[in-house]
């Protein structure tokens, strides 16, 4: 059997749903009436591994692994690490604040943007996710040392 692209996409997936299930089984399932805070997580675990059983079986219409170009490693690499520096700064600096410099970075050093479109892009689409959550939704989120 040729290794292909799908199959270690595929088994990627698998392994992630598993995890998933693995990290989230203390958390109580509940039911359909009232689902407990582990409902979700295992949903999402369980579409996750069919669908990656689903790319691994399909995996012959995708390119041969060996061949693929891994030209884009360094801006996937660049994601990764900026995501993982503002999950670890969330609790710190709070919703507003981590995810307005999240996406101001993403967009000025991955996407190149310039400055102030990238500040307006942020704050509004930062600002619109508060008002929906807080306002609307009546949702807490995560503050900051200054409050918001």
């Amino acid at each position: 059997m040729t290794l292909r692209a799908d199959h270690v996409a595929g088994a990627f997936f698998i392994g992630f749903g598993l995890l998933v299930i693995a990290l989230s089984g203390d958390l109580p399932i509940g039911n359909l009436s009232m689902p407990g805070s582990g409902f979700l997580p295992k949903i999402v675990a369980v579409l996750t591994i069919f669908f990656g059983v689903v790319l691994a079986l399909r995996a012959g219409e995708s390119r041969i692994f060996a061949t693929l170009s891994w030209d884009d490693a360094k801006h996937a690499g660049l994601v990764v690490g900026i995501t993982a520096a503002a999950i670890a700064l969330f609790e710190w600096l709070g919703f507003l604040t981590t995810n307005v410099l999240l996406i101001f970075v993403l967009l000025v050093v991955i996407e190149r943007r310039r400055l102030l479109p990238a500040a307006v892009y942020s704050i509004g689409v930062v600002a619109t996710t508060y008002v929906l959550f807080v306002y609307i939704l009546k949702t807490p989120l995560q503050a900051g040392p200054l409050g918001f």
